[in-house]
């Protein structure tokens, strides 16, 4: 593992989200072992459009980010939400922005007492700082396809597209973060890695123990739950399979437990239930009460087609039934998982898997993941960062 070095890393998401990302997963491991870390809270990809319904409530959100200053985690990493100009589309937002960026956490390194630091960054907007932190090393997170997200930013896709290609030349390791992503990866074989998404085995396998109790806000809801945790946008979960399943299967109780956007149609149907975020230590309790966990994600919306989720590896550890909609990251697991390719097959897995009745497939689905954890996927990216340096210090 890593030790006694800097790291900066760049997220795409911003630190509290509720759900950790794996920059944060992997973040916290490098700071356990002894290094330094800086996490700095996404600088967006610029505002979303004022048709937006979310973007007085994006605004609000990033401002209590704003507000929190620089802060610092239990492991000792410091996070920071750095101002910036959310405007990437003229050359004098661009010069400010990397101003202001390389200001900000310029002399924030410097009273942490970070050198040489290994800069990764996981947001294309970022690459303005590329050789401006007198970095020792250049990662590039590729967690998304950033240029098909026109949801939740008016950036124009082309201009994300020059940002993106512009970091992979610039990085000495590029991770893809989902199969499509590195499949379709023009660059090199020697720079660019598949991370996989990893699971906090222990953290999610205690649901089978049985030691949990239900919590009330679930238990309060009637059998069979239907259950997923995340981000509830409109156009990420597949609405009209949900409505399909009102009209034909009223009694299913959908149970959906995150950050919910505006504009979602199901809100007013009685069979689905919104519960607001909850700590990640905490999300296991609740996931107890599921009696099927499902990823009913609308797939036909190119963006959300490179997903790899997190949480499908995370409803594998507990060993429930797991129905999701076809992603390529996870066809490789098609033993154990149930991929519903239409809206009539998905209810039907649904149903198979409340059929469930013997503890062999969930003994199985454990099996499938416990290898997978984010200690070991630490690991493995610490090797190659070890390599690449030692290579760059012989040539």
């Amino acid at each position: 593992m890593l030790h006694g070095q800097s790291i900066i890393c760049f997220g795409g998401e911003d630190w509290w989200y509720h759900h950790p990302h794996s920059k944060n997963h992997l973040m916290r491991r490098f700071a356990r072992a002894g290094n330094k870390v800086i996490f700095v809270n996404s600088i967006s990809m610029g505002l979303a459009s004022v048709k937006n319904r979310d973007l007085l409530p994006r605004i609000a959100r990033k401002l209590k980010s704003y507000a929190k200053l620089a802060r610092t985690t239990d492991e000792g990493i410091t996070v920071i939400s750095p101002a910036v100009v959310p405007l990437f589309g003229s050359a004098a937002a661009t010069a400010a922005n990397r101003r202001l960026l390389v200001t900000q956490i310029g002399s924030l390194a410097r009273r942490r007492g970070l050198s040489k630091p290994i800069l990764w960054i996981a947001i294309p907007t970022a690459v303005e700082v590329i050789g401006q932190l007198d970095e020792s090393l250049v990662i590039y997170h590729v967690s998304d396809k950033y240029d098909a997200n026109t949801m939740d930013h008016a950036t124009d896709p082309g201009l994300i597209r020059k940002l993106h290609e512009r970091a992979i030349e610039a990085a000495d390791l590029v991770f893809y973060s989902s199969r499509k992503l590195f499949d379709e990866a023009k660059t090199g074989c020697e720079t660019s890695h598949l991370l996989e998404q990893a699971v906090d085995f222990e953290h999610w396998a205690a649901i089978s123990s049985g030691r949990f109790e239900v919590v009330a806000a679930i238990e309060a809801i009637p059998h069979p739950r239907l259950g997923y945790f995340g981000a509830i946008e409109p156009w990420l979960i597949d609405q009209e399979l949900i409505k399909k399943a009102f009209r034909e299967r009223p009694d299913w109780q959908w149970i959906f437990i995150g950050n919910k956007s505006r504009g979602l149609e199901i809100e007013r149907l009685p069979n689905v239930h919104f519960i607001p975020p909850v700590s990640y230590e905490d999300l296991p309790r609740y996931a107890t009460g599921f009696d099927v966990c499902v990823l009913p994600w609308n797939t036909e919306v190119p963006f959300t087609s490179y997903g790899s989720a997190i949480k499908v590896r995370e409803y594998l550890a507990s060993g429930k039934p797991v129905v999701i909609s076809p992603l390529p990251e996870y066809e490789s697991m098609a033993d154990v998982l149930r991929i519903g390719r239409t809206h009539d097959q998905f209810l039907e897995l649904i149903e198979e898997a409340l059929d469930e009745d013997s503890a062999e497939p969930a003994e199985a689905r454990q099996r499938a993941v416990r290898d997978g954890t984010w200690d070991a996927r630490a690991e493995w990216v610490s090797e190659l960062i070890e390599q690449t340096q030692r290579a760059k210090e012989r040539s």
